[in-house]
């Protein structure tokens, strides 16, 4: 029996559904030794921002039940030197690129930072980072419509989502993912945001603001004090937040959160997903991908389905 696992999401044609989230794969060279890259739906960067960034402050992760917090920060060598040194391998493994972007100011730097990676020919889709919690609150101001200053994440607002994603659309071609939180009430409001603004699709979801504690010490474990919790823990939130998205939408989701194996992957499919990200996973199996297109396969084999397309959102209630 044939199987079709290719999945389009905007302008991009993906061979297979499975991605790496970013943060959580580097720039793709860290695995080269682990697993054959080339065998990847796409992989998504380690977020960039126009200026490099040392992120924040020491402990940065720490182990919590069925998962993790990380407090990175954004750390990056900028948009420049990840042009120059990072680009060239990501380049060579054949696999598409999706470069995800942040702003340390406002909507000037994602529209600057769009606008540039517009001209590079090996970048190809952006993802709108308007969702990580491990930022300071002073860095993540933004104008909305009103013009009244604000200290919210991008993410946390429908009409600052959709001023941005709007902003971002009218200076590249590229296929635009938008990354939203689930730090919010309403996370589909968020989306149909995203979508009137002309993203073509979103990812969902980024990590769950948490903090934890050491008791004997009685500081924070992280050194930012609060962090994105990610891993198994937080599955079930994100199904229900892919599920609640897809009803309302019409372009594509990327679902994340908590994937770790193809059972798990395979719910956000069947809550409507049309990809999927591997994240925390990676930290544990580098070859965790890898592992999750094989049981696929063999799931839509057994089940007798021979394209992705029939899977995605046939969740019955």
């Amino acid at each position: 029996m044939g199987i079709n696992l290719k999945v389009k999401i905007g302008r991009l044609q993906l061979n297979n559904p499975l991605m790496v989230a970013s943060g959580t794969f580097g720039y793709a060279e860290e695995f080269n030794d682990f697993m054959d890259l080339r065998q990847l739906g796409a992989i998504v960067t380690k977020t960039i921002t126009l200026n490099p960034r040392q992120g924040n402050p020491p402990p940065r992760t720490c182990e919590t039940p069925a998962g993790m917090l990380n407090s990175i920060g954004l750390e990056n060598p900028g948009l420049e030197k990840f042009i120059q040194e990072k680009l060239p391998f990501l380049k060579k493994t054949a696999v598409p690129i999706i470069v995800s972007i942040a702003s340390e100011g406002g909507n000037e730097e994602f529209v600057t930072l769009a606008r540039q990676l517009d001209k590079v020919k090996e970048v190809s889709a952006i993802e709108l980072n308007i969702s990580c919690p491990n930022v300071k609150v002073h860095s993540q101001k933004f104008i909305v419509h009103s013009k009244k200053l604000r200290t919210r994440l991008i993410s946390q607002d429908p009409k600052s989502t959709y001023a941005l994603v709007k902003a971002v659309r009218r200076v590249t071609g590229k296929t635009l993912i938008t990354k939203l939180s689930p730090n919010v009430t309403d996370i589909a409001e968020i989306a149909l945001a995203a979508q009137s603004g002309g993203s073509d699709a979103v990812s969902l979801i980024n990590t769950l603001t948490a903090m934890s504690i050491d008791i004997e010490s009685r500081k924070p474990r992280l050194g930012n004090v609060t962090g994105g919790l990610s891993g198994p823990a937080i599955r079930p939130v994100a199904v229900r937040m892919v599920w609640e998205v897809h009803q309302k939408i019409k372009i594509p989701i990327i679902g994340m959160g908590g994937i770790s194996d193809s059972l798990s992957a395979l719910e956000f499919f069947l809550a409507g997903a049309s990809a999927i990200a591997v994240g925390t996973a990676n930290f544990i199996n580098p070859r965790t991908t890898l592992e999750i297109i094989d049981g696929i396969k063999k799931y839509l084999i057994k089940n007798k389905i021979s394209s992705m397309k029939t899977l995605i959102g046939s969740l019955q209630i």
